[in-house]
């Protein structure tokens, strides 16, 4: 059986009240590319998962609940899309199919879980030939990034069930998030597409900067901006947070897994091939 990485759960009371009381359409992680002259853009080739070998062992145990890649396993993928279109209905939003649709290249779903049941997901993407979710609303916005050199990413199908909803729960999601996009598949900005109303949460407690102007997002039929995330400056503010403890600081930061617990979970994900 896989090593698990065990934590102390460091809720804060007053985190916790900021957080969102909506699901959210976030990020999709991938390389940046260069323009071709064409008003294309020529991606880098994706790092699959399958060429990682990424493995579904892992499982990050936290108080009363834990949290694992939930791609490939059938009944994980059907009590996510459950999730989603629960809390999407519940908020007057259009609901998703309840039914797991095949997913996107590059897209990887965590599920959060206590006892068997999911009560928590996002899924994050890199950069493929199709694109990111977020270039159907702000695709000039994410081409300048990636003309830049960027390697691209998003998160998307974020869900907490109201029962469930707590600040330390979220930030362990968005660390296996971040390990994932800036440590596996080597990306370097993120994007999110949240309700506006949501995104002074994301600007205080993760460090996202709005990039996009307001729009009405297709996929639920609601208001929407582009959040942008530089994923070094998450990885300086995790190393400062964990350097500086006497630091006060309400972010997720805080409460996130710390960096010297990453490369334990990067050995436990890339699964070493086997000898021939």
């Amino acid at each position: 059986m896989a090593s698990q990485t065990e934590r102390l759960r460091r809720t804060d009371e007053r985190t916790r009240s900021d957080f969102p009381k909506m699901i959210d359409e976030t990020v999709h992680l991938e390389p940046r590319a260069k323009s071709t002259g064409r008003g294309e853009s020529a991606r880098a080739p994706q790092r699959s998962e399958e060429a990682l070998s990424i493995s579904r062992n892992l499982a990050i145990i936290g108080d009363g609940y834990h949290v694992r890649l939930a791609t490939g396993i059938s009944h994980l993928e059907t009590q996510i899309s459950q999730l989603v279109s629960r809390m999407y209905g519940s908020r007057g939003l259009t609901p998703a199919d309840a039914t797991p649709a095949p997913p996107r290249p590059g897209q990887t779903s965590l599920a959060a879980c206590r006892g068997d049941r999911v009560v928590g997901t996002l899924t994050v993407g890199v950069d493929s030939n199709d694109g990111l979710l977020a270039d159907t609303l702000y695709r000039p916005q994410i081409d300048e990034v990636r003309e830049n050199g960027g390697r691209v990413c998003e998160v998307t199908r974020l869900a907490m069930d109201s029962t469930a909803r707590s600040a330390d729960l979220m930030a362990t999601l968005f660390s296996l998030g971040f390990i994932l996009a800036r440590h596996v598949h080597r990306m370097t900005d993120m994007f999110i597409e949240v309700h506006p109303r949501h995104a002074g949460y994301y600007q205080k407690m993760l460090g996202y900067r709005v990039s996009g102007p307001l729009l009405i997002c297709p996929r639920v039929q609601a208001p929407a901006v582009l959040m942008h995330l530089p994923l070094h400056h998450a990885e300086m503010r995790l190393r400062h947070l964990a350097a500086s403890p006497e630091v006060k600081e309400r972010s997720l930061y805080r409460q996130a897994l710390q960096p010297g617990e990453h490369a334990r979970i990067i050995r436990e994900l890339l699964v070493q091939p086997a000898a021939a």
